[in-house]
């Protein structure tokens, strides 16, 4: 077919509509072996589809995509911006695309689904491909050679079959012509048609043949297809003259068909073939073998019986595979005139075959998940889904469903088609991920299904506004306020999650006395209170999300005036004689009475640590004449919260590490880790967690104790420093606080150098606290081997040029100079004077800055005022003498306040934030010092966090975002603090009682 034939056969498309607006069918018949990039069709154009909308007049860019399922290799490709349908580099083989036999009446063809986009145009095109057949293959007999006998009596114009060629090829295509070569005159050739269309060669025997004359001829049989070019092949035809034996077997029954399912168990009967001859004797034995048209494949699945006749199932059937099995048998006595006969065997179907689904995705999934936005409108299209079985009639019914409620629904395009779209509108923080099935099901029975898993996961859009989990926030504060007092810590909630979470608190106006951090929500005093100047304050906090656009809600806050609590004094009289005023008998700067209402107010902050209780005398005195009193003694209990660390005792330190030999057995005990926290009840509570370097499982941690045990018994793998990071956090309320630890555990039998160990302890400190350090030592070794012959190759020529000098030196001037001068020269040269030495000691001292150490420690003075929250905070370090050699302080223990580590803790924090909301050093509300002193590591970076002593001194900014904010320190031992140095004043809870101490005329309660 020529491209005008091709394009004229295109034009004659078949359309049917289910649904006009979503799907449509083309029918495009093309020959095979078309060459890559040849024009098939153009769906626009086809389909009279326009590229303008009608609403608006303007230009719709429509997108035509290729729907195909992951790993085809596709046939034919659509280009997108156009619609027009091309083939590809992949070969069209009719004769693979429909193998098997075929006639010029079957139809070979292939599908393929078409997607417009974008969701607004959307159309479902379904294009059936018609592949028509080209000569591309030559007819072939089933053997090179032919070899066929016949009697010496053969009647003149008697035929014999020949095995005829076959050609995959259909129509005219296909075998069209036999012909006989070189026929000798003894033969002709006549062809048989069968009703199916099957063209048989038999051989015409055209005079009488003699056995002893000649008893072989050769000859070549040409087949022929009608195709154009012809292609043709040939074959040798034996042809052996045999003594008589006149009476051919004739079959019962030359045409057979039989039913049998697919089912059908092994050995089962299929038929039983039944052909007589009448002649006598082994003339009359009749064998039964398939002709040489019956394919190997159809021979495997039944077995005759050569001597019986009698057909079997020799091995499963199935019908999807083959449906109809055409036999050709043989009945042969030993002449050269077999009888034939043809046995048709339709394979009935079962329901053996569950239903397939073919799920091909619209939207792509990224490693099996499809993303959604939740702003998504109804109808979004997820997928297109294809069901089909194997099986037919009733048994190839398939109906598809999902399998549970989810906000999704399958809508039928066709048959068997249907599109997976979303039927309502989706909320991220209702659901986040959906997983469901797809069903399909037949109608069998029973019914087989078959399922498809669907992921889909919500991406959120900033839809919700932070909330307040009050919109009222109540605040009751003490006059006489430090500065930066800890007032509450206001919090928002926001149902969205990423950035659209993130909150921003912000002050409304009226607020110039508070200050509140932005990110944690924490109100701190500015200024001083005093009721006098003013009773109560109102203003109000905005929180505000990140996202786009940003949303935001307020929340009102009302300050007021706290009081410890009230006495309530009653007297039995009237008048002046009630009336009733109180005052504190003894000498307490610690609290105030108001003495007409009772009040009693707080001169001091509470600090349960310090003080737990505090007990004072009252006396109410009425007016009356004469006047009457009463005394009571008042106790006020001071509640405790959580506002204390864990305080780790051991191990030590952070550099310390225990031995864990080969041989320990699991379950043993090989460290612990101990800690205490100052405060009481559920606040004093420890819990002890690794939260790093145990990846391998080796160790365990009882949650309790803070024992650590063995899991299994170590392994030769297991040799080396294992680093352990251990939290402690206590069970507070509302927030835990936490501590973290190095637990170093040395896994060897023994410790042979324990300076190496401190050495690689050293090391591990440039490993960030969440990786595990998996190091067995032989990389350090070999670094130390390096460096110890690099060492010994620069010294040894050192001290073989300084030889060489001196010799030199000392031979061009043995002549000039006396004995006793080049003694004298040599002792100069030996020995340098000490002046010399000095110097250059002083330069190595210089060379040694204080920013090269590991840690290094200054004094500085800071002026504080005369607040009670600030104390002395002083320490040195302490570490094992190996590391001292290296440079790094030592400490004094019997100086040292109560602290989270030890001084000679390393910089946790420079790897691991810590979630406390405090500094890790604790003050004692003793008298106020002037001056004070710390230590402090230098050369620290800023915006650091650290957990530990002296070397993880820490600082909280009331308006800083993170828990903590570090120090930056000069080499000169400057202090430059990122703000006003100052801890958080712990507001503590408290109840109070009084109790009678006299009894007067007044009555008291």
């Amino acid at each position: 077919m020529d491209l005008k034939d091709f394009y004229l056969l295109a034009a004659l498309v078949a359309c049917f509509w289910l649904d006009p607006a979503i799907a449509q069918e083309l029918i495009y018949p093309i020959r095979e072996e078309l060459q890559e990039n040849v024009l098939i069709g153009n769906i626009p154009k086809d389909l009279n589809i326009s590229h303008t909308n009608a609403a608006t007049g303007t230009s719709a860019n429509l997108v035509y995509r290729l729907v195909s399922k992951a790993g085809d290799k596709p046939l034919l490709r659509v280009l997108s911006s156009t619609g027009e349908i091309f083939t590809t580099s992949n070969r069209i083989d009719r004769e693979r695309l429909c193998p098997g036999p075929s006639y010029e009446e079957n139809e070979c063809s292939f599908e393929i689904e078409v997607v417009i986009l974008p969701n607004d145009y959307f159309r479902l095109i379904k294009i059936k491909i018609i592949v028509k057949d080209t000569n591309d293959n030559a007819p072939m007999f089933p053997s090179p050679v032919i070899n066929i006998s016949i009697p010496e009596n053969t009647l003149i114009n008697s035929r014999f079959s020949i095995p005829s060629a076959t050609d995959p090829d259909t129509g005219f295509n296909s075998v069209q012509h036999y012909e006989l070569v070189n026929g000798q005159s003894a033969f002709g050739l006549d062809i048989v048609e069968t009703p199916e269309g099957e063209k048989w060669p038999q051989l015409i025997v055209q005079q009488n043949l003699d056995r002893e004359q000649k008893d072989t001829y050769v000859m070549k049989v040409k087949v022929e297809d009608g195709g154009n070019p012809q292609k043709s092949s040939t074959a040798i035809l034996q042809v052996t003259v045999t003594d008589v034996n006149d009476n051919r077997p004739i079959f019962k029954e030359g045409q057979i068909e039989v039913h049998i399912p697919e089912n059908s168990p092994l050995g089962t009967s299929v038929v039983q073939l039944q052909a007589t001859d009448a002649d006598v004797g082994p003339n009359a034995e009749i064998r039964y073998v398939f002709s040489t048209q019956v394919s190997p494949a159809t021979k495997r699945l039944f077995a005759l019986n050569s001597t019986t006749g009698l057909i079997k199932v020799q091995q499963p059937l199935d019908r999807e595979e083959t449906a109809i099995h055409k036999l050709s048998v043989l009945a042969s006595d030993g002449s050269s005139s077999p009888a034939r006969a043809t046995i048709t065997i339709n394979v009935t179907d079962v329901n053996d075959n569950p239903p397939n689904i073919d799920l091909r995705y619209i939207i792509s999934p990224i490693n099996g998940t499809v993303f959604l936005s939740e702003k998504d409108p109804v109808n979004t299209k997820i997928a297109l889904i294809t069901v089909s079985d194997k099986d037919m009639d009733v048994n190839g019914k398939v109906i598809c469903f999902i399998e549970k409620t989810v906000p999704f629904h399958l809508k039928a395009v066709y048959d068997n088609q249907y599109l997976l779209e979303t039927s309502s509108l989706l909320d991220y923080e209702g659901t986040k991920e959906y997983n469901f099935k797809i069903v399909a099901s037949d109608s069998g029975k029973p019914s087989l299904n078959q399922t498809a898993l669907v992921r889909v996961r919500l991406e959120d859009e900033n839809d919700n506004p932070p909330i307040f989990s009050q919109p009222v926030i109540e605040v009751a504060v003490p006059e006489n306020n430090k500065r930066g007092l800890f007032l509450v810590a206001i919090s928002a909630t926001d149902e969205d999650s990423g950035k659209n979470a993130e909150i921003v608190y912000q002050l409304g106006p009226n607020a110039s006395f508070f200050d509140l951090d932005r990110k944690t929500g924490v109100l701190t005093a500015s200024r001083v209170f005093d009721r006098e100047e003013q009773e109560r304050f109102l203003f109000t906090v905005t929180a505000r999300d990140n996202g786009t656009p940003p949303l935001q809600s307020q929340a009102a806050v009302i300050v007021t005036y706290s009081t410890v609590g009230v006495i309530t004094v009653t007297d039995a009289d009237a008048g002046e004689n009630a009336a009733v005023s109180l005052s504190i008998l003894s000498d307490n700067e610690n609290f105030i009475l108001d003495p007409s209402s009772g009040v009693i107010k707080s001169n001091v902050s509470f600090d349960r640590e310090q003080q737990s209780s505090y007990t004072f005398d009252v006396r109410a005195v009425d007016d009356g004449s004469p006047p009457c009193s009463s005394a009571a003694k008042v106790t006020i209990n001071v509640i405790d919260v959580n506002d204390n660390v864990p305080v780790v005792i051991y191990p030590p330190s952070n550099t310390s590490f225990k031995l864990v030999p080969l041989s320990a057995i699991p379950g043993s005990v090989v460290a612990e880790v101990f800690a205490v926290d100052s405060d009481t009840g559920m606040n004093a509570e420890l819990k002890y967690a690794i939260v790093s370097g145990n990846g391998k499982g080796l160790f365990r941690i009882d949650p309790v104790t803070g024992n650590i045990t063995l899991e299994e018994k170590p392994a030769a793998a297991d040799i080396g420093l294992h680093r352990l990071v251990v939290n402690i956090s206590d069970l507070g309320y509302p927030k835990s606080l936490h501590t973290l630890v190095l637990v170093f555990l040395f896994v060897n039998d023994t410790v042979g150098n324990s300076t190496y160990v401190y050495d690689l302890i050293r090391r591990t400190m440039e490993t960030p606290l969440d990786r595990t350090i998996d190091e067995s030592g032989e990389a350090y070794q070999n670094g130390d081997y390096l460096t110890i012959m690099i060492a010994i190759v620069a010294g040894a020529m050192v001290v073989i040029v300084v030889i060489f000098v001196t010799v030199l030196v000392r031979c061009r001037h043995a002549s000039r100079f006396k004995a006793a001068q080049r003694k004298k020269q040599g002792a100069e040269w030996m020995s340098p004077n000490q002046e010399s030495k000095q110097n250059k000691k002083k330069k190595r001292k210089k060379r040694k800055s204080p920013k090269n150490s590991l840690l290094n420690f200054v004094t500085i003075e800071e002026t504080k005022s005369d607040d009670p929250a600030h104390e002395p905070i002083n320490g040195t370090i302490s570490l094992p003498a190996e590391l001292e050699e290296q440079g790094i302080g030592r400490f004094d223990w019997s100086a040292a306040p109560t602290t989270t580590f030890k001084p000679s803790s390393p910089d946790l924090a420079r790897h691991y934030k810590s979630a406390s909301p405090q500094s890790a050093f604790h003050l004692k509300a003793d008298t106020p010092v002037l001056v004070k002193k710390h230590h402090v590591i230098q050369e620290l970076p800023l915006d650091n966090t650290f957990v530990g002593g002296c070397d993880t001194l820490s600082k909280r900014s009331s308006t800083s975002s993170d828990h903590f904010s570090a120090s930056e320190c000069s080499s000169q031992g400057g202090f430059k603090p990122k703000g006003p140095l100052h801890t958080r004043q712990v507001k503590e809870h408290f109840y109070w009682s009084i109790s009678t101490a006299h009894n007067y005329s007044a009555h008291q309660y």
